[in-house]
């Protein structure tokens, strides 16, 4: 008996967690799913969705072209350094695109957009739950999920590509920028290198991952926020989940696309 209660002890809370994370995930599919259901009803709310794009695609493109522009340069001396083992250092141009393009691109702008977006979305929204605004809402017979979750969902799935688009660029750039100034090489032979190794499939497949990224972290943060409760320690709570969420899902959905894509 002793024996059954030590074990029971050590098992129930791991059965506990483990409800409780099936519970939450079920909790986000139907949310999921209600939202893209509302994608197709009207109405529409425009102006919410222009500043939403504003806020989020505009405002976040300093932080994205800054680290795009400082890991280009660093993947650019880091593959020299490495290339200059087996005498290859020619391949710098070739590995720096498609780096940033297929993988450091989607997935440093995705972080980087989850960590300004989603806890600003969850922190918004929480902070309406908390004060009633969102049953206001309800009152004037404004669904929540069409005024507040559909714009800003939109709002990133559309944003994210084009600001991974700019950070290719720019992270290409600072590889650029490196290798002519540190590692001494030919601007015109590096262009050349660069624009005959990229496909048209690495550029695509980033900008497919940079959409989902984007409806993960925009999802998140609507979910987050709208479901947040206990006051300013809730909104807090629904801000960090709303991050550290995005960023695990972003990561693994990184790796499904991948698999999927090459």
């Amino acid at each position: 008996m002793t024996t059954y209660k030590a074990i029971s002890s050590v098992l129930r809370p791991v059965g506990r967690s483990t409800l409780d994370l099936f519970q939450v995930i079920g909790k986000i599919f139907l949310f999921v799913v209600e939202t893209l259901s509302h994608f197709l009803r009207p109405p529409y709310y425009w102006k919410e969705l222009t500043s939403s794009i504003f806020n989020i695609g505009y405002l976040s493109l300093p932080v994205v072209g800054l680290t795009a522009l400082f890991t280009g340069g660093a993947l650019a001396l880091q593959i020299y350094s490495g290339g200059a083992r087996f005498n290859a250092e020619s391949v710098v141009p070739s590995i720096v695109a498609i780096g940033m393009v297929r993988e450091l691109g989607p997935v440093l702008g995705g972080l980087m957009v989850a960590g300004r977006v989603a806890s600003s979305i969850a922190a918004e929204l929480g902070t309406m739950k908390v004060t009633e605004q969102i049953d206001a809402l309800k009152t004037l017979s404004t669904h929540p999920i069409k005024y507040l979750t559909i714009p800003r969902v939109l709002a990133t799935t559309i944003s994210l590509p084009i600001l991974v688009a700019i950070g290719d660029i720019i992270g290409i750039l600072g590889g650029y920028l490196v290798a002519i100034n540190r590692l001494d090489f030919n601007g015109s032979v590096y262009l050349t290198n660069t624009i005959n190794f990229l496909e048209i499939g690495d550029i695509t497949s980033g900008l497919i991952k940079a959409s989902v990224f984007g409806f993960i972290v925009a999802i998140m943060g609507c979910y987050h926020g709208q479901n947040s409760n206990g006051g300013a320690q809730g909104v807090g709570k629904a801000t960090i989940n709303a991050v550290v969420s995005s960023s695990v899902l972003i990561l693994t959905a990184n790796y499904l696309l991948t698999e999927l894509f090459f």
